[in-house]
């Protein structure tokens, strides 16, 4: 695979003939480069007029590579054979390069061009490419590719700097001005044709000239390119290889793509998301393109108007920045009624809703890099989980909330540069040990959490929020107009109707299974752990009748079986002969569950065996119970409820429980896997 490098324009802010002056001080050898061991003229030619000179050498470069590595190349040094092209009238320098030494195994093209800025003839710009070819090196061209990309790189950043050392050392030494060329009387020919610049005697001698009359910041170069100083400026410190990525990406898109170019912030956060491997950015870019071109995103924050419920239950909006000047975004989820906005507007307005804070964030986070005058291109996103409880354990919701997660991850790659999470309860582990994975591991390790009471002090806000802007509702001075939420009224549900023509009825349904209870004959569920410390959690919806829930455990399989890991389900599973307390016994307390409700709820296992879920009809008191055979005969005496289930590992369990308990006192970084306490947790919540 061939390598290629291209630099952004590197702007010296002097004229072209200084410029070219400190250039010329590198040959034949320059003390400030250690790997350029030295050079020799091949051949040299002017022009009748003296305005191109021509120089081709041969330079020598001593291989920084692993010893083993040169013994079986058998050289200390390879051979490039460099060719320039100098234009004193036109004043530009063209320099050719490639490798003599294993030309046959190694192919190493460089093109550089010094120019005047074409907007400031008293600047010269600078800018090279290069390409890499490694066809075969006995076996090591992998490891050939990354030194000679490694040192490639970092003689790039070296060849700036000894050109500003020359540069300062012709200025300290008087010489601060050589004047252009211009075409020689014909009797002065044979002194121009001296190798050299030209006479030494055309070097003025004079003070420092100063740029200060053309504001940098208002100069660029080609709109096409881009200039060292534009990228420290707005994108901020990037390496050699990292420079060279935007820039071919840039310019490909430039090529080849048809329609708005994105901005060189939003180019470069695909980059960052694959670690600046070339392809796998441009693969993501491409389809996050054509993603934003389908729904039209670009004009979203022109055509999105949220329904006014979502204005008023929509517990998140923007709050001035924080300590690093990023955009602050506050989420009070634990305030949220997910499952009501769900029911209300729909999953995809919820969508819409989350896509045009991420427009709007970018737009901010340009709006700060002015005001601040440093690159700021993520924003900091705090959520505050009071409140959190098993109701935010709706199946459907859950699922909405991947979904959304999976297109900003897509879509909006490093964006986010922190998010703090406060007032963590004890059911947050399940929630995050539920979403976790879906969220890519640079995100994730982005994620503070802070499960004290008191986040203000020391190891709280104060390490990320400038005092002044710690939001009221958590102990701060500052007034907050972030909305509340609240639970969101049924009477503004979407009829069934509505939410069958949007398809979300059959999307739910998709996640449950159905079941009947009889009187007399209960429904259950055989899960079997393998691990303490599992979690299993359950989501259910009562259509018809009142049932009581129970969990129970027993060591030995009900019939039938034979038993799979996590679940099996088939009608009444306890056998009867079974004696409560003996052969099974109860883990989680019953509990009513009335027609129409939905119950959201989680057990965290002590022991490895089988854990039974229980729905039975529920019987008042003094009614009496009936045999199976006789409720089948009986009309109406059936409860019908949808039941969804699922068992989280204890290694992923125990991991964010270690993080919930680790950081009472501090932001810590939610971890993955460590051991916790052996107690078991339990807890079960109507969500209507």
């Amino acid at each position: 695979m061939v390598q290629k490098y291209q630099s952004p324009v590197r702007i010296y802010k002097y004229p072209f003939e200084l410029v070219m002056a400190a250039y010329e001080k590198r040959f034949p050898t320059c003390p400030q480069i250690p790997v350029f061991l030295g050079s020799e003229i091949l051949c040299e030619s002017r022009s009748e007029d003296g305005a191109v000179h021509v120089v081709e050498r041969s330079c020598r470069l001593r291989v920084e590579a692993p010893r083993l590595l040169r013994k079986i190349a058998g050289v200390e040094h390879v051979v490039f054979v460099q060719k320039n092209v100098l234009n004193w009238k036109e004043r530009t320098l063209h320099i050719e390069a490639h490798n003599e030494t294993f030309a046959s195994r190694v192919v190493v093209h460089e093109n550089c061009s010094y120019t005047v800025h074409p907007e400031n003839e008293e600047w010269t710009c600078f800018e090279q490419s290069a390409s890499l070819d490694i066809r075969s090196f006995f076996g090591f061209e992998s490891a050939l590719e990354k030194i000679a990309m490694k040192q490639y790189t970092a003689n790039v950043k070296r060849g700036k700097e000894v050109i500003e050392h020359y540069l300062n050392e012709l200025i300290s030494q008087g010489t601060s001005h050589i004047p252009r060329w211009m075409p020689a009387p014909v009797q002065e020919e044979d002194a121009l044709s001296q190798p050299g610049l030209g006479d030494p005697s055309s070097l003025e001698v004079d003070g420092p000239r100063s740029t200060q009359g053309t504001n940098s910041e208002m100069v660029g170069t080609d709109g096409d390119k881009l200039d060292v100083d534009y990228i420290e400026r707005c994108l901020g410190h990037l390496t050699p290889v990292q420079e060279s990525c935007l820039i071919q990406l840039r310019h490909w898109l430039q090529e080849t793509h048809k329609g708005k170019i994105p901005k060189d912030q939003h180019i470069l956060r695909f980059l960052r998301a694959r670690d600046f491997h070339l392809d796998k950015a441009r693969e993501m870019l491409c389809q996050s393109l054509s993603w934003r071109k389908q729904h039209q995103v670009d004009l979203l924050l022109q055509t999105w108007h949220p329904p006014a419920l979502l204005e008023e239950f929509y517990a998140g909006g923007w709050h001035y920045q924080d300590i690093d000047g990023r955009p602050l975004y506050i989420l009070r989820l634990g305030h949220m009624d997910t499952k009501g906005l769900m029911k209300a507007v729909g999953e995809e307005a919820l969508l819409q809703h989350v896509l045009s804070v991420n427009e709007e964030g970018q737009k901010r986070c340009e709006g700060n890099t002015k005001q601040f005058g440093r690159p700021i291109s993520s924003w900091t996103c705090l959520v505050d989980l009071e409140g959190l409880n098993m109701r935010h354990l709706w199946r459907p919701g859950v699922k909405a909330f991947l979904r959304i997660i999976e297109v900003v991850e897509d879509n909006y790659p490093e964006t986010l540069g922190r998010l703090l999470i406060v007032r963590a309860p004890r059911v947050f582990p399940v929630l995050w040990t539920l979403i976790s994975p879906f969220i890519n591991e640079n995100t994730r390790q982005k994620f503070l959490i802070y499960s004290g009471s008191n986040c203000q002090g020391p190891g709280g806000l104060v390490d990320y929020l400038d005092k002044e802007v710690i939001p009221d509702f958590l102990g701060g001075e500052c007034m907050c107009n972030v909305p509340e939420g609240g639970l969101v009224p049924k009477s503004l549900y979407l009829t069934d109707e509505e939410q069958e023509h949007a398809d979300q009825l059959h999307q739910w349904r998709e996640t449950y299974q159905s079941a009947s209870v009889l009187r007399g004959a209960p429904h259950e569920v055989a899960v079997e752990i393998l691990e303490g410390e599992s979690v299993i959690t359950w989501d259910f919806d009562i259509l018809r009748g009142d049932v009581v829930f129970s969990l129970y455990y027993t060591k030995q399989a009900p019939k039938p079986g034979p038993w799979e890991p996590v679940a099996r389900a088939s009608g009444q599973l306890v056998d009867k002969a079974w004696t409560l307390g003996a052969d099974y016994s109860r883990v989680e307390a019953p509990l009513i569950c009335r027609e129409g409700e939905s119950i959201q709820g989680s057990h965290v296992t002590r022991w490895p065996g089988i854990y039974l879920l229980q729905w039975q009809m529920h019987t008042p008191p003094g009614n009496v119970v009936e045999d199976v055979l006789t409720a089948l005969h009986s009309p109406g005496a059936r409860c019908k409820l949808l039941y969804y289930y699922e068992v989280l590992a204890s290694e992923d369990f125990r991991g964010s429980m270690s993080s919930l308990e680790s950081c009472t006192s501090h932001f810590s970084q939610l971890s993955a896997a460590t051991s916790s306490s052996g107690q078991s947790h339990s807890s079960s919540l109507v969500s209507r």
